[in-house]
């Protein structure tokens, strides 16, 4: 599934800008706080600030997130061009994200209104599981109005993960970029991204599934609750059925990939001291989305996408230091990743 289109383009993602906080937690915090522990819940200020409160003693990180944006990020660091649509206050987290995006090399087709910038408070276990407390302040004020289908028409490929099923002027706005995608021959790739969201919205993701993608990444918890099948293997040739290339995640256990064409293949992950989840599956995507780009087999898209979710988890944070860049582009420059 090499590109085909003009270069000037390539991955048009639509996703939450969320100013990522990330501290330490304990599994008997999570408890007392009453989060499900490993999940993304969606929370309001009045919780979040509650939150915070909680961990006025640890240190924080402070970065540009959010689950698409993390995958445009890490393309983008990769040499691919990529945009981002969605929206940011006009405030100062807003500002300081429209420039973190653009130092990224990442074009900004964000769109800022009055309000809010929304932010993810992301606790780590010791056990390297991140639980996140989503804020989405303006992000859910983007709407079909805002949709640029000219963009998305130019670009090879549409991403977007399940998040935005959660409002629903998100939802009708990504139907209509979808919409386009279509009619313009822009590959479709979705990220289901929590098993919340799949609880939520499971009949909507089968129909999207169904109807509209072309590229399926899921987890193993995301693809049972997806189509009733606990077995990664199984569930990625049952998922490849719709037509569509599906990979299921497995964690430590690596990831199953299939097509509709028939093939498949099971992949090891890449064994890593873990440091922190945040941002694995997000950097699966870009690892993954990059290799169909430049014409990868489908074992090779898997192993490039779990050797750069191994790199993420070693370190601290969803998003890659210059240095370690540099490292991954040389690596797959000199294919001395596999």
């Amino acid at each position: 599934m090499a590109s085909s289109k003009s270069d000037n383009l390539e991955v048009y993602g639509i996703g939450n800008p969320l100013i990522d906080v990330l501290a330490q937690a304990s599994d008997e915090e999570i408890k007392n706080l009453e989060l499900d522990k490993g999940t993304m819940t969606l929370i309001d200020t009045e919780r979040g600030n509650f939150i915070l409160n909680q961990i006025t003693d640890r240190e924080k990180k402070y970065s540009c997130g959010g689950s698409a944006p993390n995958t445009m990020i890490t393309l983008a660091a990769l040499g691919i061009s990529t945009a981002l649509a969605g929206m940011v206050g006009n405030d100062e987290l807003g500002e300081i994200y429209i420039k973190r995006l653009k130092d990224n090399n990442v074009i900004s087709d964000l769109k800022v209104v009055k309000g809010d910038t929304g932010s993810c408070i992301v606790l780590v276990t010791p056990d390297y599981e991140r639980t996140m407390n989503t804020r989405l302040g303006v992000c859910q004020e983007f709407g079909p109005e805002h949709v640029n289908h000219e963009k998305i028409s130019e670009a090879n490929y549409l991403y977007f993960t399940g998040y935005m099923w959660d409002t629903a002027s998100q939802k009708e706005a990504l139907n209509n970029a979808i919409e386009t995608a279509r009619k313009s021959g822009t590959k479709v790739v979705f990220d289901v991204a929590d098993p919340f969201a799949v609880e939520r919205h499971q009949k909507d993701f089968l129909n999207l599934i169904d109807k509209s993608v072309d590229v399926l990444l899921a987890n193993r918890d995301e693809a049972n609750l997806l189509i009733g099948i606990d077995h990664p293997a199984t569930a990625a040739k049952e998922l490849a059925k719709y037509g569509i290339i599906a990979a299921v995640k497995n964690s430590v256990d690596g990831s199953c990939i299939s097509s509709g064409n028939g093939e498949h293949c099971n992949v090891n992950a890449c064994k890593v001291k873990a440091e922190d989840s945040t941002g694995a599956g997000d950097n699966y995507a870009a690892g993954f989305v990059y290799a169909l780009i430049k014409g990868y087999s489908l074992e090779d898209a898997g192993k490039l996408a779990s050797y750069i979710a191994a790199q993420i988890v070693s370190q601290t944070g969803a998003q890659f230091d210059k240095q370690s860049i540099r490292d991954i582009r040389k690596a797959i420059s000199e294919n001395s990743w596999q």
